[in-house]
């Protein structure tokens, strides 16, 4: 205050009539009201503003009347006015406001003497008790501050930056209107609504546009979900083709096609002209705050890129009693209002005589007929409603004022005069009353109005009036009626501005570090299914993914069906095998007694014939359904049938080996050469592969397992469980090894046995059998175990071991047994008994053959001799 008194003087003295309005009154009302924009370098203001100026000016004018013109309202007191022009800029409205605390400010007199030396008479400055304004929150600010000092309060009808809601700084400040904190977390739920996660925000700088940003960033921070791609400043005096590089800038972000907008008219339209001509009209979604509201003029001659955008505007009302109040102002009626004839002259394009100035030729003379609303456009301006609401709001507090200091009195009574600013400060933040649209008028602790918004849509197509549409409202909820927005040409779907689209079923989201709404798609793959947003994991080693891989499901469980080609071909040989082999039974049986059947070994051949049935027999359960029982025969059969056959085969050609060994060393027979030995011997063989059959069910028992290890390839739609027996690859060699010792020692004495003729004895076809059957067993062993990684190897491993077993089998019953049903059946005639010799005849006979054989190639007559096992014995 000690600098305001200092300067004071030299104000008073140069600006000793300031340009203001005067209304006589009880009490003094302040104004503050952008009449003029901004001037150029230089000059303090510049042209006139008809709209944010005279109608809220006027509005300030209009409530003066209707409170001073109620009996209900301050009777028996005037409303008076000092109402001030800021020329929309801080510095020139301080000035300007330091007319409000002259009368506040003590000067010191004692030095002033009038000429007769009588005190002289010094005229009091008006008191202000309250100020109403100002329009922009730069100078709302600016002049907050000094009013505070003074205890003056303020109520603003526009002012919306957030900072003004603190009450340590600005405690002497209110407003009807809702501070950008509210208009903030409205846009923060329309971009929510919107679905949008990765939006932009553009400021003007100064105290409106950054401050707005920066509570809409703060919000959507602390609400989370939502994430700023870029965020710029409009430079106060911008630079040529610095909105072209803004422009640019957004583009970096292509995504990011939301922009949320904070800028004064002129900075709007500048944006959209930039992307016009960057060619982007329809890409950017602008949300624009109520410094864009339903305005034509920031969108004039760009409207196709405004198209869509989504803008916010205090609830407000057209006041119908303002509307036939300042169509009916006139030159002649209006002469209260300094300013007027300046707007007369704006508003009907016309100029006024004055004299000493020589009229513009170009301009027509004014007649002073002119009409607002019939000879030019009139539309009311929007914060018309808030300036007075804040005219009543200032009423209603000084007339509960007077009610409680001065209950019964005539006009202000001592109590009231002077009225202490800060009392009417408290009476104000306790109002509450419905104002001139409807709406509850009250403040908070801060000062705040409640946020009541109307939500826009700019909407040209489909429409038969190009416009701004309500589409919502914002009352500390949102309401938006999506279904009535509609985008560029038309198009009701509403447009993407995020920075990732949602990952597909089966995708995790990888985050992109320090940008919580932007991820990259990561496909779960292989056996992996989506846990959750963010985690891809295995399935159970029993179960594969599902097709869009967000759960898992039952591996199908397959086995080797009888229609399977891999089957049919076994099968195929098993059966022809087994009536080959019961064909030979019966033959035999049939023909039990003749030499042919005697000589082969009667009792041998049937066991052998047995063992030979059962490994035909062993295909047909390998590939049955697996189960305990099928189980258990496939481990008992498996080796089975192949140890019967070759422990008979090893038994007889041990037997003529050992004949022919000892016939060489002396005429005494060898032991255990008779049949009842012979099966004895053989029994013994198969026993040592029943008893390790019997050991291993009782060490694990038969059971069944699912392997889902052998059928799981690279693309699970491909994997399988194959249900099995519990035999490993180990297992059924070790049941097959016993067999395979078998067959091997039966080939060694097969070629020991090589020298014996064949007019003696079945030596050498056995030999055969045995050589083949070695040969189909060497290329089974590469087959079978080749195939182990192969995702049929369950398949080709049973064919391959059940057809392995069916050719030996087949060669064994082909090669000693084929040739003597042949006889038996189509030559009976050589199935005759011939001379029985003694074993030493037999020998001999042998011994000769063979050397005989070895010095001559020539044929042999078969049945020359004939070896009579039977007589041997």
């Amino acid at each position: 205050s000690l600098i305001l008194t200092n300067l004071l003087p030299a104000w008073a003295h140069q600006h000793s009539h300031p340009h203001s309005i005067k209304i006589p009154g009880d009490i003094t009302l302040g104004g503050l009201f952008p009449v003029h924009a901004k001037g150029p370098s230089g000059l303090p203001c510049g042209e006139i503003k008809k709209e944010k100026g005279i109608h809220r000016m006027e509005a300030m004018l209009y409530a003066l009347d209707q409170i001073n013109s109620d009996p209900d309202l301050l009777p028996n007191i005037t409303l008076g006015a000092r109402i001030l022009d800021t020329c929309s800029r801080d510095t020139y409205a301080l000035e300007q406001s330091l007319t409000f605390v002259q009368a506040l400010i003590q000067k010191d007199t004692s030095d002033i003497r009038c000429s007769n030396g009588e005190q002289p008479i010094i005229r009091k400055p008006e008191r202000v008790v309250g100020v109403i304004g100002a329009s922009a929150s730069s100078v709302s600010i600016m002049v907050a501050n000094v009013l505070r000092l003074f205890e003056i309060p303020q109520i603003s009808y526009a002012s919306t930056a957030p900072e003004l809601s603190d009450n340590n700084r600005y405690d002497f400040f209110s407003r009807v209107v809702p501070p950008d904190s509210y208009q903030a977390q409205a846009m923060v739920d329309i971009v929510k609504a919107l679905g949008w996660n990765y939006v932009s925000t553009l400021a003007s700088e100064g105290n409106y546009g950054e401050s707005g940003v920066d509570a809409f960033v703060q919000i959507s921070r602390e609400a989370g979900g939502l994430c700023i791609a870029q965020s710029m400043k409009i430079p106060r005096d911008p630079k040529p083709g610095e909105f072209d590089k803004i422009i640019k800038r957004l583009m970096e972000t292509p995504n990011a096609r939301g922009v949320i907008i904070f800028a004064n008219e002129d900075d709007i339209k500048q944006v959209l002209e930039a992307a016009r001509r960057a060619n982007l009209t329809g890409h950017f979604k602008f949300v624009g705050s109520d410094s864009w509201g339903a305005k034509s003029s920031p969108i004039l001659d760009h409207e196709d890129v405004a198209e869509g955008a989504v803008t916010i505007l205090p609830k407000r009302a057209s006041i119908e009693g303002f509307d036939q109040y300042f169509t009916s102002r006139s030159l002649e009626n209006n002469r209260r209002n300094i300013w007027f004839a300046e707007f007369w002259e704006d508003d009907f394009r016309c100029k006024l005589t004055r004299p000493g100035i020589k009229l513009d030729p170009e301009k027509k003379k004014c007649t002073g007929n002119e009409r607002i609303g019939r000879d030019s456009p009139y539309e009311q301006e929007g914060k018309v409603q808030f300036v007075i609401d804040a005219v009543y709001a200032m009423a209603h507090a000084l007339h509960n004022m007077h009610q409680d200091l001065c209950p019964g009195a005539i006009g202000v009574c001592d109590k009231m005069d002077p009225v202490e600013g800060r009392l009417v400060l408290s009476y104000i933040r306790s109002v509450n009353f419905n104002g001139s649209a409807g709406t509850g008028v009250l403040f908070n602790e801060n000062g705040d109005a409640p946020g009541r918004y109307d939500i826009f849509q700019y909407q040209m197509t489909n429409t038969s009036n190009p416009g701004y549409k309500v589409i919502g409202q914002w009352t500390n909820n949102l309401r938006l009626n999506v279904e009535e927005m509609q985008w560029s040409g038309g198009d009701r779907q509403i447009p993407d501005s995020v920075c990732s689209f949602p990952c597909r079923p089966g995708e995790r989201k990888k985050m992109v570090k320090g940008v919580p709404c932007c991820w990259h798609c990561e496909l779960c793959d292989g056996y992996q299914y989506q846990a959750d947003e963010f985690a891809c994991e295995m399935c159970p080693f029993d179960m594969r993914p599902t097709p869009n891989r967000t759960a898992c499901r039952p591996t199908p469980i397959i086995k080797l069906e009888w229609h399977s080609p891999w089957a049919i071909i076994p099968v195929f040989l098993a059966i022809l095998g087994i009536v080959a082999t019961l064909s030979v039974v019966i033959t035999f049986i049939r023909f039990n007694d003749t030499p042919i059947v005697r000589a082969a070994g009667r009792e041998l051949s049937y066991v052998l014939l047995t063992g030979i049935f059962l490994i035909y027999l062993i295909t047909f359960l390998m590939i049955a359904e697996p189960g305990p029982v099928v189980c258990a025969f496939r481990r008992l059969l498996l080796g089975l049938g192949m140890c019967i056959t070759y422990s008979a085969m090893l038994t007889k050609t041990n037997r003529i080996y050992r004949i022919f060994e000892q016939g060489k060393k002396s005429v005494t027979p060898p032991k255990f050469i008779s049949p009842t030995s012979q099966l004895a011997i053989t029994f013994i063989l198969i026993s040592f592969q029943v008893l390790g059959v019997f050991i291993w069910f009782g060490v694990v028992p038969p059971h069944t397992i699912v392997d889902y290890e052998e059928q799981r390839p690279p693309n699970p739609e491909l994997a399988r469980g194959v249900l099995k027996c519990d035999m490993s690859d180990l297992s059924l060699i070790c049941c097959l090894s016993y067999s395979i010792v078998l067959m091997v020692t039966c080939t060694v004495y097969a070629v020991k046995s090589r020298g014996v003729p064949e007019t003696f004895n079945e030596a050498k076809p056995i030999g055969f059998t045995m050589y083949t059957t070695c040969i189909i067993w060497l290329a089974f062993v590469p087959i079978f175990f080749g195939t182990a990684q192969s995702t049929e190897k369950m398949f080709i491993q049973t064919t391959t071991l059940t057809v392995s077993m069916s050719l030996s089998a087949s060669v064994s019953l082909g090669m000693l047994y084929m040739p003597k049903v042949y006889v038996i059946i189509f030559h009976p005639e050589q199935n005759v008994q011939k001379r029985k010799r003694s074993f030493k005849a037999v020998v001999q006979a042998a011994t000769m053959s063979t050397r005989l054989s070895q010095k001559s190639n020539s044929d042999k007559q078969n049945g020359e001799t004939k070896l009579e096992p039977d007589r041997m014995q």
